[in-house]
């Protein structure tokens, strides 16, 4: 069909293109935790493994990758997330395109050490 991207569908009508994502203000608003274990409230994790070793790095970046994706309010990441540790973590996050895109346009220095492979 004439006008329709590659992948069949247009832009915008998929809920991951609407869908609201949270993003913060500022990362220095952004006080979670950094060590020890933290379960995510149900809104944010309800796959039944939401306690997160924040010891563990796959674990917090999971836990990151997870807030990220499922925050509605600014309230959320503020509780789960440190500026200091998002930013060393991000260019490694599997995040949406959709997520990354927001976060990294408020906040390109989210983008430094990406390796061209992501």
């Amino acid at each position: 069909m004439a006008g329709m991207p590659s992948g069949g569908l247009p832009p915008g009508s998929r809920y991951a293109d609407v869908r609201p994502y949270a993003v913060a203000d500022s990362l220095d608003q952004l006080h979670g935790p950094t060590a020890g274990v933290v379960v995510l409230d149900r809104w944010l994790d309800w796959s039944g493994s939401a306690r997160y070793d924040l010891e563990n790095p796959r674990r917090l970046a999971r836990m990151y990758e997870t807030v990220l994706r499922e925050a509605s309010r600014t309230a959320d990441l503020s509780h789960w997330l440190d500026g200091r540790t998002l930013v060393r973590l991000c260019p490694d996050l599997v995040l949406p395109p959709q997520v990354r895109s927001r976060w990294e346009t408020r906040f390109p220095e989210l983008t430094t050490g990406r390796s061209s492979a992501a």
